[in-house]
């Protein structure tokens, strides 16, 4: 489904730490205490500062919201989420998610984000952005892709989502544009 939207942007970036163990996987993810999306349970992340790489945007937000300590080379890149808010044209962003291994400390709570791991199996997602269904999971799973979420008129419900998986698993080298994807909802 071909779609147009007229504003630029906000770039963002998410970082799920993901710890393996002898009863599993698990996930940190966090409640939102403030700003965007407060009162859920979100991956931690934010905003890109002018001049700072995606992948050092990662690190720092994970540090400022959960004082885990990541190296920029130990993020994998996972996902580029694409959320358009038709109603609120405004709130659109282009998001880069990485997962990371390989970090040290342990998390502890913050202003913005009150810290916990989910096995990747029970993901607290009644708690989470309606979208978080149609892709974490996936992206947990070992899926890697660009995902479309357009968001309906109430801008949480999914009005469109669709996906165009990465070839050879890696991220593109060139933009994913609206116009690329397919709608499979």
């Amino acid at each position: 489904m071909a779609q147009s939207f007229a504003t630029t942007p906000t770039q963002v970036v998410l970082c799920l730490p993901i710890l393996r163990g002898l009863t599993g996987t698990q996930v940190l993810l966090g409640h939102k205490q403030r700003g965007f999306g407060a009162g859920r349970v979100v991956a931690p992340g934010g905003k890109i500062e002018p001049g700072e790489s995606p992948e050092n945007a990662a690190v720092r937000e994970l540090f400022e919201e959960t004082a885990l300590v990541a190296q920029s080379s130990s993020l994998e890149p996972a996902a580029r989420v694409f959320f358009r808010f038709p109603a609120k044209p405004a709130a659109d962003m282009d998001c880069t998610v990485f997962l990371t291994s390989a970090f040290a400390g342990m998390a502890a709570a913050s202003e913005e984000l009150v810290p916990a791991w989910y096995p990747v199996g029970h993901l607290p997602l009644a708690r989470m952005w309606d979208d978080s269904a149609m892709w974490l999971g996936r992206l947990l799973a070992g899926e890697r892709f660009d995902a479309l979420v357009v968001l309906d008129e109430d801008n949480e419900s999914v009005a469109c989502f669709s996906t165009v998986d990465w070839a050879d698993r890696r991220i593109p080298a060139t933009t994913a544009t609206e116009a690329g994807f397919p709608d499979i909802t």
